[in-house]
């Protein structure tokens, strides 16, 4: 049994061991703004679709910094200082889309050589600059698509997409419905081959017969020169829908905005898919069906 006379031992004094130096972090590189083409940028901005900013660029209207390009094959930033017809380009907005009800005896061209009335022509003056998602000929009317953002009139044109353009259309004559089952299997007109569409023979009228046809092309004049095949001659053609729009009760001449969150939903566009300027990119848009824009399901 210990002593307890016996003094007890002092503790060792904690000796503080020197940590490792920890190597400082390295400083981040700064990140380099991202580059687009050219002719991208101005779609984005709504100053043209793709196509027609490349014939704006080898026309000489649009300069880099100053200096006047001449080739669509260039990378610009946002630093970089780009004007169309010597004014700044607009910065990029919120991707928005109308619907407009075309009349008949308008040509969807922001000009036009022959001095028609375009389309444009009969906007309010309060819209912005839109680009139109395909077209309708001078002589069809109906449902036509705007927008104010390129990178989604270049998606939503494309066959890819897979929406379904329906048509009401209008024939002289009395068809027999045996007479489209070459149209329903596809056809080639001039070499260009058209791929099956719908087609349904509603009701005789007269000297007339009304049909509804739905197709997912447009090529030029596709429902004329289809009808044209078959010995039949289109006298109307009014588009009723386009993908998940619909013309409804649209007056003729008249523009609705399509909601944001219905645009959201139907092009599939969030805010975790925004790009460099901060706008939401499209994603490829469902092809099932879907809650129209003016509130009813789409029926393509």
């Amino acid at each position: 049994m210990a002593d307890p006379n016996t003094p007890r031992r002092a503790p060792r004094p904690k000796i503080a061991r020197p940590r490792p130096a920890q190597a400082a972090a390295p400083a981040a590189a700064p990140v380099a703004p991202t580059a687009d083409r050219i002719a991208k940028v101005l779609a984005r901005a709504g100053a043209a679709s793709r196509r027609d900013a490349e014939k704006m660029i080898l026309a000489g209207r649009v300069a880099v910094n100053g200096a006047i390009i001449d080739s669509p094959a260039l990378n610009v930033t946002a630093r970089d200082k780009i004007t169309l017809d010597g004014a700044p380009l607009a910065e990029p907005g919120a991707a928005r889309l109308w619907l407009y009800h075309k009349p008949s005896g308008l040509v969807t061209t922001t000009r036009d050589e022959k001095g028609r009335k375009t389309v444009f022509d009969t906007l309010p003056a309060d819209m912005p600059r839109v680009l139109s998602v395909g077209r309708l000929d001078l002589n069809s009317e109906g449902l036509l698509l705007l927008t104010n953002d390129g990178a989604i009139k270049r998606r939503l044109e494309l066959p890819s997409t897979g929406w379904v353009r329906k048509y009401r259309v209008r024939v002289k004559g009395a068809p027999l419905d045996p007479m489209f089952a070459p149209l329903r299997r596809g056809i080639t007109v001039d070499g260009e081959r058209f791929q099956p569409m719908a087609v349904t023979l509603d009701r005789q009228q007269g000297a007339n017969a009304w049909l509804t046809i739905a197709l997912r092309e447009g090529r030029n004049r596709e429902i004329r020169r289809a009808m044209d095949y078959v010995g039949l001659t289109v006298n109307r053609l009014i588009r009723i829908s386009y993908g998940p729009f619909q013309l409804g009760e649209l007056p003729a001449g008249a523009v609705e905005e399509i909601k944001p969150r219905i645009l959201r939903d139907q092009l599939g566009l969030n805010d975790a898919d925004a790009d460099d300027t901060g706008r939401a990119k499209p994603r490829r848009p469902a092809k099932g069906p879907q809650k129209g824009a003016r509130g009813r399901p789409g029926r393509g």
